[in-house]
C-alpha cells in the first residue's frame, strides 16, 4: 500500500457503477430512486456528518440510484458525486464552523441553499428528498410538498441538545422551550426519520413523541477495506515515514484522536489527560488530528508544558486518515454529547485500535463490550484508562481485533445503503 491514499482510486469500483443510471424505476426490478439530498453544510469537509453523507451517497449510487447533493457554496468536490452548490456569497469566503456568529450566518447560507434546492427540485423532479440535519429538513419540506416526494430526514442529534452542548443556549434560557417546540415541529415534517444511533432514535421517540414506526436506525459505518490495522500495510516504511514527517519519536507509544476540536468534543479534557500521563513519566505522544482552532489548542498544550508530546495536524484529508490512524497504539474519543453520533469510533475500529471513550450511550452502542470507558468529563479517569491500555500490549491487541471484527460484521456501508433503500421503499409506496 502506498503512503498516500487517493480518494478516487479507493472508490473506483463504486464510481464505475454510477454511469448510465436509470431514468425511471421499473416495477419489476429492484427500485431505483431519483434522490435530492439537502446538506446545509460546506460539503465536503473531512469530518463527521460529511463522511456520512459521502459514504451514504456512494452506497446508494452503487445500487443504481441517482443522487443530487445540494449544499453550500464552499467545500471540496469529491469522487464522482453530483454536487450542486448554492450561489457564492458576495464576500466569497468559505463557510466556517464554530462560533455563534458563524451559526447566525448560516441563516443567510440556508436562504441561498433554499434557492438552489428550488431550482434543482423543478429540474430533476425527485422521487425522494433526503435532508440532513434540522435545517435541511426545514428547507426540504416545501419542496417535498411541491414535488409530491416523500421527505426523509437524516437526524444526527437533537437540535436543542446540540445547542446546549455547544453552549449557544442554556436550559433556563428564554429561547430553550421555543427552540424545542421548533425542533418537534421540524421532526414531524418528515415522512420518515433515519437516525445514526439507537440512542438518537430513543430521544426522538421518548423526548419528542415521534411515532416509533417512522423511525429507522441506520448507524454510522466504516469501510474496513480502507481503514486498516498497521500490520496489514504491505509497505511498513510508509508508517515509519509518516511518523517521522509528523515529528513523532519512533520509540513513543502513540495515542490518536481524529475529529473536530471543540469544548463539547472534549479537546481540553484530552489535553488535561495528556498532561497527567506525561507527569507520570509515560513515554507517550498524542497525535491530535482535526480543526478548527488547532493553533489555539497547540498554544494551550505549550502552556501546559506538554508541547513536545503533542502533534496537531490541523485538517486531515479523509483519504489520508487511514494512514495517520495506523500510527496509533491507542485511540481516544473524549466527546461528551449524549445525543450526537460519533463516527470517528468506527474508523478507529476499522484500524483495530483499542479505544477509550467517555461513557456515553452512543459510545456503548458502537464499541459495545470491547470499549474502554471513562467517567464523562473526568480527565483524570480518562488518563487512568489510557494508562491501563498503554501498559498492556496483549489487552490492546485483543480489544483491537475484537473491535475490527465487530466493525466488519455490524457496521458496513453496504448494509447501511440497503437499510436506507428499505426506508425509501416504505415511504414511496
Amino acid at each position: 500500500m502506498t503512503q498516500t491514499l487517493d480518494m478516487s482510486s479507493l472508490h473506483e469500483a463504486e464510481h464505475e457503477q454510477t454511469s448510465a443510471l436509470p431514468e425511471h424505476r421499473d416495477q419489476h426490478s429492484t427500485p431505483c430512486y431519483n434522490v435530492l439530498k439537502i446538506a446545509p453544510t460546506p460539503f465536503f469537509a473531512d469530518y463527521g456528518c460529511h463522511v456520512r453523507i459521502y459514504e451514504e451517497t456512494l452506497a446508494l449510487q452503487k445500487r443504481g440510484n441517482r443522487i443530487t447533493i445540494c449544499t453550500y457554496h464552499s467545500g471540496d468536490d469529491v469522487g464522482n458525486l453530483n454536487i450542486c452548490r448554492a450561489p457564492v456569497t458576495p464576500w466569497r469566503k468559505p463557510v466556517q464552523i464554530g462560533s455563534s456568529m458563524q451559526k447566525l450566518q448560516k441563516l443567510y447560507y440556508d436562504g441561498l441553499l433554499s434557492a438552489k434546492c428550488a431550482e434543482m427540485a423543478v429540474r430533476i423532479k425527485p422521487d425522494i428528498i433526503h435532508a440532513h440535519m434540522h435545517e435541511g429538513a426545514l428547507i426540504g419540506f416545501p419542496f417535498s410538498k411541491l414535488c409530491r416526494a416523500p421527505l426523509v430526514f437524516d437526524f444526527q442529534g437533537s437540535l436543542t441538545s446540540e445547542m446546549l452542548d455547544h453552549h449557544f443556549i442554556e436550559r433556563d434560557s428564554f429561547f430553550f422551550r421555543p427552540l424545542q417546540r421548533l425542533e418537534k415541529t421540524i421532526n414531524r415534517m418528515a415522512d420518515a426519520v433515519i437516525t445514526s444511533s439507537q440512542n438518537a432514535a430513543d430521544v426522538l421517540i421518548e423526548s419528542f413523541g415521534y411515532p416509533p414506526n417512522k423511525v429507522h436506525t441506520v448507524t454510522d459505518s466504516v469501510n474496513t477495506d480502507v481503514f486498516l490495522p498497521r500490520w496489514l500495510y504491505r509497505d511498513q516504511s510508509a508508517i515509519e515515514a509518516a511518523k517521522a514527517d509528523l515529528g513523532i519519536p519512533s520509540h513513543r507509544k502513540v495515542v490518536v484522536y481524529l475529529g473536530l476540536l471543540a469544548e463539547y468534543q472534549g479537546t481540553f479534557k484530552l489535553l488535561d489527560a495528556a498532561r497527567e500521563l506525561i507527569s507520570r513519566g509515560l513515554d507517550v505522544h498524542f497525535l491530535i488530528m482535526g480543526y478548527p482552532g488547532e493553533e489555539h489548542y497547540r498554544a494551550a498544550a505549550m502552556a501546559m508544558g506538554i508541547g513536545n508530546h503533542v502533534t496537531f495536524t490541523g485538517r486531515v484529508a479523509y483519504a489520508r486518515a487511514p494512514l495517520y490512524l495506523a500510527l496509533g497504539d491507542v485511540a481516544v474519543s473524549p466527546k461528551m454529547s449524549e445525543t450526537e453520533g460519533n463516527g470517528k469510533l468506527l474508523n478507529y475500529m476499522g484500524c483495530a485500535l483499542p479505544t477509550v471513550s467517555f461513557d456515553t450511550p452512543v459510545a456503548h452502542e458502537i464499541l459495545g463490550p470491547y470499549g474502554v470507558y471513562a467517567k464523562i468529563g473526568d480527565s483524570l479517569d480518562l488518563a487512568d484508562q489510557l494508562a491501563g491500555l498503554l501498559a498492556d500490549q496483549n489487552l490492546r491487541l485483543a480489544l483491537g481485533m475484537a473491535l475490527r471484527e465487530r466493525a466488519a460484521e455490524e457496521f458496513s456501508w453496504d448494509k447501511a445503503g440497503e437499510k436506507i433503500l428499505q426506508v425509501y421503499a416504505k415511504v414511496a409506496r
